[in-house]
């Protein structure tokens, strides 16, 4: 396999160490990330010593790079457009972590600077490769279990457990709107990926433990033409949890546990079954074989793969540009919902 020589445009994200940390433990991935840039030098000095790389005089400095072949784009939502117009104009192949920007222009210019030079592009979303994701997106797709009625996401975070982090710059509006903005964008992104652009959305958010933090939990039901529901249920001041995966379907029920960061950072109880589901007319619950991912960590590190296959051009992106300007949609309609106090079409 050739190698893929890859440059970091900010570690903001920091998402972006787990991948260079696997990509370094399994170098027949084939990727070699080789620079580093931050738009604050000592950030930019500190991750740079992390990963073992050189930092980039500049932004453009790095894309200028003749042995750079793609860029991780992990720096602040706000400057996601900017990165991903530099990187497309240089010719780079691109990753970019959620959401994809701040708001709907920004995304527009993500969307026609990657369409513009042609570029390689993919969105970097660890839900749409969790085994148990997949499983029970196959498992719907089959057929078997009818018509979906309705769906179920929840997930949480435990923000109040970490250092400092009402001082972060997940928090600040000029960055990254807010902590729902932020990571609700990865339920309702898992919504669209199973079931396509809903119609409408009810939401309602509120900032309830830490004003700092503000809109700390969540929830958002989204209507598709068809009639089916789907909730998107988040708590970012959440202690543990366990269910994070709910499906009712016409023959069948689809159930998914320790799905994120507070499920797995709690031991779980004795036979605590990740994926399960039952079909009409079986006489049980089908506990799945695929393998348990006790942290998520793993889940995250989990995309280094899947993202070394992109970049060598083995697999289709994970999300595209216009599928990330859909999400950033439905994340925007969930304030209006809930600014309005009514539903909202999409």
């Amino acid at each position: 396999m050739d190698n893929i020589n890859v440059g970091i445009l900010g570690f903001a994200h920091g998402h972006v160490f787990a991948y260079c940390a696997k990509w370094k433990e399994l170098p027949e991935l084939g990727i070699t990330v080789v620079a580093g840039w931050d738009h604050d030098d000592a950030r930019a000095q500190q991750s740079c010593t992390n990963v073992g790389v050189p930092v980039a005089e500049s932004a453009q400095a790095l894309v200028a790079r003749k042995d750079i072949d793609a860029v991780v784009i992990a720096s602040e939502t706000s400057f996601h457009a900017d990165m991903v117009e530099l990187a497309a104009a240089a010719g780079k192949a691109i990753v970019l972590q959620k959401p994809i920007a701040l708001d709907l222009a920004q995304a527009e210019r993500i969307v026609a600077a990657v369409k513009k030079h042609n570029v390689p592009f993919t969105m970097a979303w660890q839900m749409r490769v969790d085994p148990h994701n997949m499983k029970a997106k196959e498992l719907l797709k089959s057929g078997e279990f009818g018509r979906v009625f309705q769906v179920r996401r929840r997930h949480c975070l435990t923000t109040q457990a970490m250092q400092n982090f009402d001082e972060s710059w997940h928090v600040k509006a000029e960055y990254n709107h807010d902590i729902f903005a932020d990571d609700a964008a990865h339920p309702i992104d898992f919504l669209y990926w199973l079931l396509g652009m809903p119609v409408s959305v009810v939401a309602e958010m509120g900032t309830l433990l830490n004003p700092k933090i503000a809109n700390d939990n969540g929830i958002a039901i989204f209507r598709y033409a068809d009639g089916t529901f789907a909730e998107a249920s988040c708590s970012f001041v959440t202690i543990t949890g366990e269910n994070n995966l709910e499906i009712f379907c016409e023959n069948g029920t689809i159930i998914g546990n320790y799905g994120d960061g507070p499920s797995c950072g709690v031991k779980r109880p004795e036979g605590g079954i990740q994926l399960k589901w039952f079909l009409k007319g079986n006489d049980g619950w089908t506990v799945s074989d695929v393998p348990d991912i006790m942290g998520q960590g793993d889940r995250i590190a989990g995309l280094a793969g899947p993202l070394s296959e992109f970049l060598h051009g083995k697999r289709a992106p994970i999300a595209t540009a216009e599928e990330g300007l859909d999400v950033m949609k439905m994340v925007l309609a969930c304030y209006e919902s809930d600014e309005q106090g009514k539903r909202v079409n999409i």
